[in-house]
């Protein structure tokens, strides 16, 4: 096993860092912290492991003083007892060196059970340069909560973000061209079907479907199924076909329930929930709580179900793929989230699509991909209101796909904003 690891680890100083596509989000160097970086598979956290080794390079930091593991390699199969054989063989091919000038790097260290305890030892007694990367928000939350408490921070890292995207097509837009607004709002909608998976921007459509529905087959079988050990596959798909299509409602796992025992599928209730949970813990889906002054009512509340990726929704599920409304609306939703907000939903006597919380301030926010009549403009007038009285707010706004303007709706002042202009 260490000829294998030494291999590994020359073949990753040795290899050619890739081309640096600037992201959002920007990881500190030089914090006396556990850099903890969690995810969805595909969202570009390896990416941002060997931008940061690219970094550390182009700084003068020798290649020799950084280890990178990636624990997905298929020549390993390491066990609890087997990662102090990593920095045996570090030592081994580096005598010289001291280890708490070396930068190290473990990807998808999840993988290995007991791997907390490692990287405490690792950082109480030789050194503070650590960077990890998990595709499980619970595994590493609840390590990073009892065995690494007080010394990681944590960055999620999800696909990328309209301006991102933009940014990855190379694609410089101006508001005041009308050729190039009109090139915006194309890859505003091409962002909107496509989602932002970092590695697939550039491809076409079928192989895009196809990488897409790849991406969710691994996420179930790999994240789900064999951490799980969840037996029926086949009714796993079926639940999370079910909340994809209902995306946007407050999710009922008691009607699923009911569903199933309609169609004599024998399940127990508490069973779906385990798959709601395991959902989004690997990043397939995300909840968003009903908005209430009273924590725990919020946390009580039947939660509403987004995507992820509003590509990968496309790909799996047939029936939202062509509804342009669900598919924005999950679209604002994963920009707000992007954005550092924390997002509930708003539902009394009328509906707001979310409540924005950001920096201890609430803004009411509706979406609607176009609003072409009266009526729909109406509709999401009353619930905006309503959640902007609650709140004892004068201002509520509307994302829209190209649509602006400004006015009163009962004392209310409204914005309707392009989702482009927003973000």
């Amino acid at each position: 096993m260490k000829n294998i690891l030494k291999t590994i680890i020359k073949e990753s100083q040795e290899q050619k860092l890739p081309e640096i596509q600037p992201r959002k989000l920007h990881i500190p160097l030089d914090i006396p912290l556990i850099v903890s970086l969690t995810g969805p598979r595909r969202s570009g956290k390896t990416y941002l492991l060997l931008s940061i080794i690219k970094e550390l390079i182009e700084k003068g930091v020798s290649p020799r003083h950084i280890l990178y593991i990636n624990f997905e390699d298929e020549r390993l199969n390491l066990q609890t007892a087997d990662l102090d054989l990593i920095l045996q063989s570090y030592y081994e091919l580096y005598p010289d060196l001291n280890i708490a000038d070396c930068f190290f790097f473990f990807d998808e260290i999840q993988n290995i059970n007991g791997w907390e305890k490692f990287i405490r030892r690792l950082y109480d007694n030789l050194t503070k340069k650590i960077f990890i990367t998990g595709s499980n928000a619970k595994l590493l939350s609840t390590e990073i909560a009892t065995s690494l408490r007080g010394r990681t921070i944590t960055y999620t890292v999800l696909p990328l973000n309209l301006k991102e995207y933009l940014s990855f097509k190379n694609f410089d837009y101006s508001l005041y061209h009308s050729q190039k607004k009109a090139a915006l709002i194309n890859h505003t909608e091409q962002f909107l079907k496509n989602g932002g998976f970092p590695a697939l921007v550039n491809f076409d459509n079928d192989t895009r479907l196809k990488t897409l529905q790849s991406y969710f087959n691994t996420m179930v079988y790999r994240d789900i199924i064999e951490r799980y050990k969840v037996a029926d596959a086949v009714l796993l798909k079926f639940f999370i076909k079910k909340i994809y299509a209902n995306m946007g409602k407050p999710l009922s796992v008691n009607k699923i329930y009911n569903d199933l025992r309609s169609m004599n599928y024998k399940v127990s209730n508490n069973y779906l929930y385990d798959f709601l949970k395991y959902c989004n813990t690997v990043f397939l889906s995300l909840a968003v709580p009903k908005f209430n002054f009273s924590e725990m009512k919020q946390e009580k509340s039947d939660k509403k179900v987004y995507s992820i990726d509003t590509g990968l929704l496309s790909s799996i599920e047939f029936s939202v793929s062509e509804n342009k409304g669900k598919l924005f609306e999950n679209m604002v939703l994963l920009e707000l989230i992007k954005s550092d907000c924390k997002v509930f939903y708003y539902k009394e006597k009328y509906e707001c699509d979310f409540i924005v919380e950001k920096d201890n301030k609430f803004l009411p926010v509706q979406v609607s991909y176009f609003m072409d009549n009266s009526k729909t403009k109406d509709r999401e007038m009353r619930g905006l209101a309503e959640a902007c009285r609650v709140l004892n707010l004068k201002e509520g706004v509307v994302i829209t796909l190209d649509q602006k303007e400004t006015y009163e709706y009962h004392d209310i002042n409204i914005r309707v904003i392009p989702v482009y202009e927003y973000f």
